[in-house]
C-alpha cells in the first residue's frame, strides 16, 4: 500500500476541488444576494488543508496500484461529503447543523437528490446554485475528472478509473489513453448539459433555473430551485425536455461516445442493455398510465401519460425530480415505482440503483437455470448480447446482489432502531442506496423528519450505493491492509 502516494493525490483533489468553491461567490456578486463570504472562506479552507495535506509528499511519484486507487475513491467521497458541507455550515441563510450540511452535500455529490431543506425559492441564489453545481460535479464522478488532469501532475489514473466507474464490465476503454478516456466522457457530458439548458431556456425557464436544472438532470440528481420541483414551472413542455435528458442521463455514456463517433443512432438499439433499460422504463410508463386513467386518479389518458412518464423515468433513472406525490397514487403504483429503483439506470451512467446490466444477467442465469432442469447435459452459456461471459463476472454479480441485499437490510433494520416505521425505513434505505431522493411514509418529500443518527444512516447508504458497496466494504477486511 502506497500510503504517501494516496497522501498526495489526496491533498491534489482537495485543492482542485478547493476551486469549486469560486462560481458561487461570483454568482453571490452577480445577483448581490450577500452570501459570498461562506463560499470565500470555504476556498481558502480547503486550499489550505488540501495543500498541507499534499505538501509533505510532494515529492513522492510511484505508481498507484488498484488497492491504492479503491482507497483513494473511498476516501475521497467521505471526504467531499464533509468538505462539501462546509459553505453550508459556515452560511447563516439556510441555518444548518453540521449533521444536515453533510447530509445535503454527500446527497448532492452522490446524486441522491434527497434533501433536508424547505424554503427553497427564498434561499440565496449563490445556496441554489452550489447544490445544483455539486450535483453536476457528482454526477461523471470528480475522480473522472481527476484522471483527466493529474496525469499532468505526473499521477497514472487507470486504478482510479476502475474504482470509480459504476457497473460490472469496467475494463473497456474509448480511447487508446485513459487521459483521453476521461476527457471523451467529461465532453459530452458538458455538450449534453449545455443542450438541455438551451432547451429549458428556450422553453421558458429563466436562464438561471435553465442552468441549474439541466446540472440536476444530466446528473440525474434532482435538486431543484423551487420546494414544488418542476410543478413549479408547469409546463408540458419542460417537463417532456426533463424526461429526454433524463432518459439521456440513465444511459451508458460510452454508447453516446460510439454514437457520436460513428454518427449513427444504431449503435444505441444493438446494446442489449439500452434495448433492456428502454423495455423496463416502457412497461413502467404503460402500468402507471393504464392504472392512473381507469382509476379516475387522473382526468384522463393524457394527463395520466403526462405524470407517468415524468416519475417512470425520473424514479428509474434515479434523478427524483417530481410534479405530483406519487406516494399518494392507487394501487400498487408507488411501490413498483420504489421497486424501479433497484434497477436504475445502465452501466457507465449518472443513473443510480442496481444497474440495468446486473438485472439482464441475472435474468439470462435464471433462464438458463430453468433450460438446465430439463436439459441438463446441455451447454448453455450467459450471453450478452452475441458474447458469452466469463464465469467470474456471473460469479462477480451473484456477489454483488447477495452482498448489497445484506446491506440493504442492515441499515434499514438500523435505521428502524432510531425510531422510523417499516415504511419510511425501507423507502429511506432504498432512495439512499440507490441515490434517487423522494421515498415513501415521512420521507415522500424531505428528511426533515429523521433523527440525526437516522441521517447519518441514509448518508452511509448514499456513499455505498454511489460507490456500488464494494470499493467502501473492501476497505474493512484484513485482506486489503495485508502486504
Amino acid at each position: 500500500m502506497n500510503l504517501a502516494v494516496v497522501q498526495r493525490i489526496l491533498g491534489l483533489l482537495l485543492m482542485i476541488f478547493s476551486v469549486t468553491m469560486l462560481p458561487p461567490v461570483a454568482v453571490s456578486l452577480y445577483y448581490h444576494d450577500g452570501n459570498w463570504g461562506p463560499f470565500l472562506d470555504s476556498f481558502a479552507a480547503l486550499l489550505a488543508v488540501g495543500a498541507l495535506i499534499w505538501w509533505p509528499v510532494r515529492d513522492r511519484h510511484r505508481d498507484l496500484r488498484l488497492r491504492d486507487g479503491f482507497l483513494v475513491v473511498a476516501l475521497f467521497w467521505v471526504v467531499l461529503g464533509i468538505a462539501g458541507a462546509a459553505p453550508l455550515v459556515l452560511s447563516d441563510r439556510p441555518d444548518m447543523t453540521l449533521t444536515d450540511a453533510v447530509f445535503e452535500a454527500v446527497s448532492g455529490f452522490t446524486t441522491t437528490g434527497a434533501t433536508v431543506l424547505t424554503g427553497l425559492d427564498s434561499l440565496p441564489q449563490s445556496v441554489l446554485y452550489y447544490r445544483q453545481q455539486i450535483c453536476w460535479f457528482g454526477g461523471i464522478g470528480m475522480v473522472v475528472l481527476a484522471v483527466a488532469l493529474l496525469p499532468m501532475l505526473g499521477v497514472g489514473g487507470m486504478q482510479l478509473l476502475k474504482a470509480e466507474t459504476p457497473g460490472p464490465v469496467k475494463d473497456a476503454k474509448l480511447t487508446p489513453r485513459i487521459t483521453e478516456t476521461a476527457k471523451a466522457l467529461w465532453l459530452i457530458y458538458v455538450a449534453i448539459t449545455v443542450a438541455c439548458a438551451l432547451a429549458y431556456w428556450a422553453a421558458g425557464m429563466t436562464l438561471f433555473d435553465a442552468i441549474v436544472h439541466s446540472f440536476a438532470t444530466l446528473s440525474t440528481a434532482g435538486y431543484s430551485t423551487h420546494d414544488a420541483s418542476l410543478a413549479y414551472f408547469d409546463s408540458v413542455t419542460i417537463e417532456m425536455i426533463a424526461v429526454f435528458f433524463m432518459f439521456l442521463g440513465g444511459m451508458n455514456f460510452s454508447l453516446h461516445f460510439t454514437a457520436w463517433r460513428h454518427k449513427r443512432l444504431s449503435d444505441y438499439w444493438r446494446d442489449p442493455e439500452w434495448r433492456a433499460y428502454t423495455g423496463i422504463l416502457a412497461t413502467s410508463v404503460f402500468l402507471c398510465t393504464v392504472t392512473l386513467w381507469l382509476s379516475g386518479f387522473k382526468s384522463g389518458p393524457g394527463e395520466s401519460l403526462r405524470v407517468s412518464l415524468v416519475h417512470a423515468v425520473s424514479v428509474q433513472t434515479s434523478t427524483g425530480f417530481t410534479t405530483d406525490n406519487f406516494a399518494l397514487w392507487p394501487g400498487a403504483l408507488p411501490l413498483i415505482l420504489v421497486l424501479t429503483m433497484f434497477i436504475g439506470g445502465c452501466a457507465g451512467s449518472t443513473g443510480g440503483g442496481m444497474k440495468v446490466v446486473r438485472w439482464l444477467m441475472i435474468w439470462k442465469q435464471g433462464s438458463r437455470e430453468v433450460f438446465k432442469l430439463v436439459h441438463p447435459s446441455a451447454e448453455m452459456p450467459v450471453k450478452l448480447g452475441n458474447k458469452a461471459l466469463e464465469w467470474r463476472v456471473i460469479d462477480g454479480i451473484w456477489g454483488f446482489f447477495a452482498v448489497y441485499v445484506v446491506s440493504f437490510g442492515v441499515l434499514m433494520v438500523l435505521l428502524m432502531a432510531t425510531g422510523e416505521d417499516q415504511v419510511t425505513a425501507f423507502s429511506a434505505i432504498a432512495t439512499s442506496m440507490n441515490n434517487v431522493g423522494p421515498g415513501l411514509g415521512d420521507v415522500a418529500s424531505n428528511f426533515t423528519s429523521v433523527s440525526d443518527p437516522g441521517k447519518w444512516i441514509c448518508i452511509l447508504a448514499m456513499l455505498l450505493g454511489r460507490l456500488e458497496v464494494f470499493p467502501l466494504l473492501v476497505l474493512i477486511t484484513p485482506t486489503f491492509w495485508r502486504k
